[in-house]
C-alpha cells in the first residue's frame, strides 16, 4: 500500500524539520522528492544523500517570490520529467502580542506561509491538470483552528491556508486532483525550541498525549494523503496534534 513509485513530490522547506522527515517519508515509499530551501544547502543535500542521487535533487528558493516559486516547479520537471505531489511545508514563525506586532513581521509570515503556497500551488497546478492527477498536502497548524497568543499572524497565515486547500479541492477535483491539509499540534522541531519551557508545558498540559510530536509522527500522513489510496479525501483537514484540539 502506498506505493508512490513512478511519482516525483516536491517538499517546499524540505531540508529541515517536518520538511525533511516527509521529503524522507516520500522517498520511502518510492517517490522522487525535490526538496525546496532557502539557505542552508548543507542541510538540503544531507537529505538528498540520504535518499540516494539520483532520486533526490535540492532546489533553492523563496517560496514567497513569484519567480522563485516558478522556478522550483519547473526544476522539479526537468530533474525528473514530471510532477505529481506538492507539499507546502515551508513556513516560518514571528511571534509577538497583537499590540507589539510590526508590519514586518506580519507581512513576512504571511508571505511565506500563506503567499507562498499560492504562488506554488498555482503553478504546480498546470502539469497536473494535464496529466489529470495531482495530489496537494499542505501543512497547517492547530493555531490555524482554534488561534494562539502571541501568533496572530502565524495563526492567521495558517488559517489562510485551510481555506485555500478547501478552495482548491473544489476547483480542481474534475481533474482527479486532491488537496488536502495537516494540522500538527506541538511538534519537537528547531522552529519550537525557541518555546520557554514555560510556554511548551502550557500546550502540553492541554494536550491529553501529555508530549510533544517528533516530525517522524506527522510525516506518514502526509505519505498517506499524497498516495492513490487517498483518492476519495480531498478538501480535509487532518489534526496531528495528540489530541490538544479535539472536538
Amino acid at each position: 500500500m502506498f506505493d508512490l513509485t513512478d511519482k516525483v513530490a516536491l517538499v517546499t522547506g524540505g531540508s529541515r524539520g517536518i520538511g525533511r522527515a516527509i521529503a524522507l517519508a516520500l522517498a520511502g515509499q518510492g517517490a522522487q522528492v525535490a526538496v525546496n530551501y532557502v539557505t542552508n544547502r548543507d542541510a538540503a543535500d544531507e537529505v538528498v544523500q540520504q535518499i540516494g542521487e539520483g532520486r533526490a535533487v535540492a532546489i533553492q528558493g523563496d517560496v514567497a517570490d513569484a519567480g522563485d516559486a516558478k522556478r522550483l516547479v519547473k526544476e522539479t520537471i526537468e530533474a525528473f520529467g514530471s510532477l505529481q505531489i506538492l507539499v507546502n511545508n515551508a513556513g516560518l514563525t514571528q511571534d509577538n502580542l497583537m499590540l507589539r506586532m510590526s508590519e514586518e513581521a506580519w507581512d513576512r509570515v504571511m508571505a511565506v506561509d500563506l503567499r507562498g503556497a499560492y504562488l506554488t500551488t498555482k503553478v504546480a497546478l498546470r502539469p497536473m491538470i494535464r496529466q489529470r492527477w495531482g495530489r496537494i498536502v499542505n501543512i497547517a497548524s492547530v493555531a490555524g483552528l482554534v488561534g494562539n497568543a502571541g501568533q496572530a499572524n502565524y495563526a492567521a497565515a495558517k488559517a489562510g491556508l485551510i481555506g485555500l486547500t478547501k478552495s482548491v479541492a473544489k476547483e480542481v477535483a474534475s481533474r482527479n486532483i486532491t488537496a488536502n491539509a495537516v494540522a500538527p499540534g506541538l511538534v519537537e522541531t528547531e522552529m519550537t525550541a525557541d518555546l520557554t519551557d514555560e510556554q511548551q508545558q502550557a500546550v502540553l498540559q492541554m494536550t491529553p498525549l501529555g508530549r510533544a510530536a517528533t516530525p517522524e509522527e506527522i510525516a506518514p500522513a502526509v505519505a498517506f494523503l499524497a498516495s492513490e489510496e487517498a483518492g476519495y479525501i480531498t478538501g480535509a483537514v487532518l489534526t496531528i496534534d495528540g489530541g490538544l484540539v479535539m472536538h
